[in-house]
């Protein structure tokens, strides 16, 4: 583990959707050690409260169930957000669905409109409520967890790899209308050894590896670290990046 900046989040507070576990945990994680208080969001209360005890309790962290793409939900998380910790400056949109695997002639089209719903619309309805409700008038830094999906085509989950690609240039589009008071960035994650990714890799995971110049598969701490330097201070000139974060598997051609 690299050594981490001390109390670079020190009274500032975000909110990371889909935090119970994974890339989203990872990254919790990393901002509360950091100094932050933390909003975790996720569908299963029980989880969020094992996830809350494991950020060291209530002094530091929340966790809110619901849907990610649920309006009511989004504006309950921001409000108790800044009730419980006083601000809200910093927002990970993290949450992403990959319900259909298989070649884009078969996917059904519920299934790709719920896909754009959950990985898309909600990301840019998260950012909405936040600029409503602290980061307008205080300013902010926002973080999009696409995936290197979004970036060159994808075989098997093609469909996801075009939502990511929207997020990607929401992300853009979101810096330049909201720049100079709100940064907006995006990572771009290959192969990360989670729940979500395990069909990518179970039982063949030194196989998949090998494709990789780094010689190994992500983990939620790879994630982390960087999605902690965009939101910081450290990246104070940086908006509408996206950050690869792949091990090197883009440079010998694959996903």
């Amino acid at each position: 583990m690299t050594a981490q900046p001390a109390h670079r989040f020190e009274q500032q507070t975000a909110i990371v959707t889909g935090a119970s576990r994974g890339i989203g945990l990872g990254i919790a994680e990393r901002l509360v050690a950091e100094g932050a208080r933390v909003v975790v969001t996720g569908r299963k209360q029980d989880a969020l409260d094992e996830a809350v005890a494991a950020l060291g309790g209530p002094d530091v962290a929340l966790g809110v169930a619901g849907h990610a793409d649920d309006t009511d939900h989004q504006a309950e998380t921001v409000a108790r957000a800044i009730e419980a910790f006083g601000s809200l400056d910093l927002l990970v949109n993290n949450t992403g669905i990959n319900p259909a695997y298989g070649p884009l002639m078969e996917l059904d089209a519920g299934v790709a409109r719920k896909i754009v719903d959950v990985n898309c619309i909600a990301a840019l309805s998260w950012v909405q409520h936040a600029h409503r409700a602290w980061m307008g008038e205080h300013g902010g830094s926002v973080v999009n967890v696409a995936s290197v999906g979004g970036l060159r085509p994808a075989p098997g989950i093609a469909f996801y790899g075009a939502s990511k690609a929207m997020l990607i240039h929401l992300t853009e589009e979101l810096a330049v209308e909201l720049a100079p008071d709100i940064r907006v960035n995006a990572v771009a994650p290959a192969v990360v050894k989670t729940k979500f990714a395990g069909a990518l890799y179970e039982g063949r995971e030194e196989q998949v590896a090998k494709a990789y110049p780094l010689q190994r598969l992500g983990v939620p701490e790879d994630i982390g670290s960087v999605v902690a330097f965009l939101l910081s201070e450290d990246a104070a000139w940086m908006t509408g990046q996206t950050l690869v974060v792949d091990g090197g598997i883009l440079l010998s051609g694959g996903v």
